[in-house]
């Protein structure tokens, strides 16, 4: 609970959103202002020094504090421990609703409810009633449900596939997405309109496309990183490691394996939509290796003493290696991506739309 001497909710999302401001103006700020983002996070997890997660909750210390922060919250945890739905980073929030160039009366769709947060916002701006929102999970459509009743917002959500949208409401002239994508959702495309606006995370950064005409639209990449929890489906099975040291022999790679980590890691998950990775380390904490996986079964392990071995449909390291040989020096800029967009597919470039490119899966 907060101390007698402590400033209030409403005087800290004052504080809070006049902080976002600091870094651009923004018509949205004021939203910030006015939505109590604790009614949509009452509590939230963090971890503690060895890992393990721990509930917080309002009469725990750091809990306004953390709140009223531009800090990612994880909400929600899997049986195994593993995160399934957070509070996105408020900054990143903004940035994405901005960059929708929504005016109040404009249609919304958000794919992503979560908390509800950022429907709250969205209603606060454009009015309840030009806000659809969806979410995959059923429990948490109910709590958002209520969570935004407390506020007094009232957008239409529900729960269902968020990629097939809401075609009763449609055509939307602005589309959000908060949960990663592999591509924009084609059943989203056919409900809009010309000049309608679409924000949606792919691979580690955030895209914005202008729709042009029925299946066609273009744009950028945001400057802004970004790692949004996948849109939920059904679970592939994990990587074999033990199969491929068994099936594979092992080749030798220039690229060193900490690339896929850091420099790589975005061009990487445009090449390789929906690809999952994981490190090795020694006792003191340096890197030894890293794997890479899809769910077709594709497998590849890189030691850093240059050793790889690749096995399935799609030999990833020798994706690695292309994408190498595209940025020999230092890593791209987010801003240098685009996405072109036509009834024929879905195609990331790097510059201009002939510049080196990379198909994207449209299921």
């Amino acid at each position: 609970m907060t101390r007698t001497n402590d400033p209030s909710p409403a005087v800290l999302r004052v504080k809070f959103a006049a902080t976002l401001g600091e870094e651009r103006q923004s018509p949205w700020l004021a939203a910030f202002a006015e939505v109590p983002r604790e009614h949509y996070v009452p509590d939230f997890y963090r971890q503690d020094g060895q890992g393990r997660w721990q509930e917080v909750s309002s009469g725990d210390p750091g809990y306004w504090e953390t709140v009223y922060s531009d800090t990612a919250l994880t909400t929600q945890l899997d049986e195994r421990g593993i995160p399934t739905s957070s509070s996105s980073q408020p900054s990143l929030m903004l940035a994405m609703l901005d960059a929708l160039d929504a005016k109040p009366g404009h249609q919304l769709y958000e794919l992503g409810l979560g908390t509800g947060y950022n429907s709250a916002l969205a209603s606060s701006f454009l009015g309840s009633d030009n806000v659809v929102s969806v979410d995959v999970d059923p429990d948490l459509v109910h709590l958002a449900r209520k969570r935004l009743a407390k506020g007094a917002y009232r957008p239409f959500v529900f729960a269902g596939d968020g990629a097939e949208g809401y075609p009763a409401r449609a055509p939307y002239d602005r589309i959000i997405a908060t949960a990663g994508l592999r591509c924009i959702p084609p059943a989203l495309l056919g409900q809009t309109r010309e000049g309608s606006v679409i924000v949606a995370p792919i691979g580690f950064g955030v895209v914005k496309v202008v729709v042009a005409g029925k299946g066609e639209a273009s744009g950028r990449f945001l400057s802004v990183p970004a790692f949004f929890m996948p849109r939920r489906t059904p679970a592939a099975s994990g990587p074999d490691f033990a199969g491929l040291e068994a099936q594979a022999t092992g080749t030798a790679t220039d690229v060193p394996a900490a690339d896929v980590l850091d420099r790589l890691k975005l061009p990487l998950s445009l090449a390789l939509p929906g690809y999952n990775s994981c490190s090795w380390r020694d006792e003191s904490g340096e890197l030894t290796g890293v794997g890479l996986w899809t769910e077709d079964g594709s497998t590849a392990t890189a030691h850093v003493s240059g050793k790889v071995r690749q096995i399935g449909p799609q030999r990833l390291w020798d994706k690695v290696e292309e994408l190498a040989s595209v940025f020999p020096e230092g890593a791209p800029a987010r801003e240098e991506f685009g996405l072109t967009i036509t009834s024929e597919g879905q195609r990331v470039w790097y510059r201009e739309p002939e510049g080196p490119s990379w198909a994207l899966p449209t299921e």
